[in-house]
């Protein structure tokens, strides 16, 4: 099955990829990898899931923020590739969790994340994964996610 019709299996519509906010480039295509640069939860009402874990956010709010950035990801590996199918695999995530100095649940968060590549690009979805807590991110989003693919 094709990572569109997962998707699709799954009712989601990938947005426009975001611009950047800042001095960097959305993504890198360098030999057979496409490097993403960060990704945090945005939705079609802009920025969404601002908050800290382990103060004012929940492990579902963060989950659902980290689903969020990966979802962000694919859109921005299509405006990459042009389509998702030249996607090999994925190679590696990198979350980072705002969160408190004593909350220690990241990987929690983070499986948002995981667990959606998973679902949407199947067998090309089991990956290597980095989850960070972190003092800030920016906007005071919950969670950011970046990754690595295959093409």
């Amino acid at each position: 099955m094709s990572i569109e019709d997962r998707l699709a299996e799954m009712n989601i519509t990938l947005p426009n990829a975001a611009a950047p906010a800042a001095n960097y480039v959305p993504f890198v295509i360098s030999g057979n990898y496409l490097y993403v640069s960060g990704q945090i939860p945005i939705g079609p009402n802009g920025i969404e899931y601002i908050g800290k874990l382990g103060e004012n956010a929940s492990i579902e709010d963060g989950q659902a923020a980290a689903k969020l950035c990966a979802i962000n990801i694919l859109a921005q590996a299509k405006s990459a590739l042009g389509e998702l199918e030249r996607i090999i695999r994925l190679v590696k995530l990198v979350g980072f969790v705002n969160s408190t100095s004593d909350f220690v649940d990241q990987p929690k968060i983070i499986n948002g994340a995981s667990d959606f590549m998973v679902a949407a690009l199947g067998d090309r979805g089991a990956h290597a994964r980095s989850a960070v807590g972190v003092a800030a991110l920016p906007f005071g989003v919950a969670v950011e996610v970046e990754a690595i693919f295959e093409i």
